[in-house]
């Protein structure tokens, strides 16, 4: 791969960053914001050369669609899309699916499972909003703080994970709803949220 300019590094390590703590790539105004371009085409220009240069794909279909070229390996993967998952109040989860999506490999610090469709507003002030796909590690396994997919009976919903003496507590990302607090035994924690995919590409 072609040398970067110092500008060109520091963004891509910026992107590096937003992909590992949040689990998903800045946007073109979150980029021109962090580095005091004045708009978003200049943020844009270097990141056409940090395509260019064989760093980045560029998704225009995707939100947030940067993704990091880690490999040679297969360009995407393809992941079911599994029923849908509430963001409010849980929603039954539909097991079997009917269709899959490419998700370019890279677009996420885990590679996901698969994905499911949020419903519901309890989760937008953490940028996920209703109808958005939501990427899926499965796992049974996590910590405090993070945002996870968890069954309650027969239903699942997204929430931020803490507990609360000898209780699991749902926290919603939304002061207009109330978090959860939950028996362990009635709780399975499905998997972790390490992404989203919007419909289109953010400005």
């Amino acid at each position: 791969m072609q040398a970067l300019t110092t500008r060109q590094a520091e963004i891509l390590d910026f992107i590096r960053e937003c992909v590992e703590q949040n689990g998903m790539a800045p946007t073109r105004a979150e980029v021109a914001l962090k580095f005091g371009f004045r708009s978003k085409t200049a943020a844009s220009d270097h990141l056409r050369a940090l395509e260019q240069k064989g760093y980045i794909k560029l998704h225009a279909e995707l939100s947030r669609g940067i993704q990091l070229l880690l490999d040679a390996e297969e360009d995407s993967d393809l992941l079911p899309v599994i029923g849908s998952v509430a963001a409010g109040l849980p929603l039954e989860a539909v097991e079997n699916h009917d269709h899959s999506l490419p998700v370019p490999r890279g677009l996420f610090s885990k590679r996901p499972t698969y994905l499911l469709r949020v419903r519901g507003e309890s989760m937008k002030d953490a940028g996920i909003l209703d109808g958005d796909l939501i990427a899926v590690y499965k796992t049974s396994i996590a910590r405090a703080s993070q945002i996870v997919i968890a069954r309650i009976e027969n239903e699942v919903t997204v929430k931020y994970l803490d507990y609360e003496k000898k209780m699991i507590k749902l926290v919603p990302a939304n002061p207009t709803f109330e978090p959860q607090l939950i028996s362990p035994e009635n709780v399975i924690i499905e998997g972790v949220f390490v992404g989203l995919i919007r419909d289109n590409f953010a400005t």
